[in-house]
């Protein structure tokens, strides 16, 4: 991909490769091979306006996105108790590279074939208060019919409940969309029940973000975490 002098962008497309020969049971076979559980696309549409510094000149062009979830070991969460501890930190952390690389992959394979694709990190929060990233792969997981917005404010997934992390890929290869699914959490509270801050309430448009957030520091703060991370409600929601 190369910026023009006008700072709009070119992909160089003349030589595509059909969309065919690169089509969507092909990229989940490669995400599969590289530790992805979960693969799905979503047409951006209405989602473009919540995007958060991301060049709206590129992102224009980017109609889709390509979604994927690693499921979270529930082994590693059955040995939280009151908050983080160092095995979830570091498990934590290698769900994050595992999805990245594998957007890498992914997005490489795009790219060769002539296509735009832009892989947004799978925990790059740019702000902190109001937990945003450059995009809500939550958002665009539920647009792709990967789950639903639970109480808690994570994707809950029919597999495994909020148990998985998600990376996101903007592109502009053309893939057909899955389909917003018409489920929700029912009469489960388990994940109100156990939230240290408080911050999950009957209605997921009333999470706290900000008792969240506040949570999170105080948990950053214990030695040997250093991040800003809970997993409370993750352990509870399970299918």
């Amino acid at each position: 991909m190369l910026m023009n002098h006008d700072n709009t962008f070119n992909n160089n497309s003349h030589n595509k490769v059909p969309p065919e020969e690169i089509d969507f049971n092909l990229l989940q076979k490669t995400a599969r091979e590289n530790g992805i559980d979960l693969f799905g696309v979503a047409e951006v549409g209405e989602e473009r306006k919540n995007f958060y510094l991301l060049p709206e000149g590129l992102t224009l062009k980017l109609p889709w996105a390509v979604v994927m979830a690693a499921r979270v070991s529930p082994t590693v969460l059955g040995t939280l108790k009151e908050g983080p501890n160092h095995l979830y930190f570091h498990h934590y952390r290698q769900l994050n590279f595992l999805l990245d690389r594998a957007a890498l992959l992914i997005a490489a394979k795009i790219e060769a074939a002539g296509y735009l694709a832009l892989p947004v990190a799978a925990s790059q929060i740019i702000d902190w208060e109001r937990q945003r990233g450059h995009v809500s792969h939550r958002q665009l997981a539920q647009k792709a019919g990967l789950g639903w917005r639970g109480r808690n404010n994570l994707l809950v997934t029919s597999q495994w409940g909020a148990q998985v992390r998600l990376v996101s890929i903007l592109t502009n290869f053309p893939l057909k969309p899955g389909r917003p699914l018409n489920l929700d959490c029912g009469t489960c509270r388990r994940c109100m029940a156990v939230c240290p801050a408080g911050a999950i309430k009957e209605e997921a448009a009333a999470f706290d973000y900000l008792a969240c957030y506040q949570k999170l520091k105080e948990f950053s703060k214990q030695k040997g975490i250093g991040q800003q991370i809970c997993g409370l409600c993750v352990k509870a929601c399970a299918k």
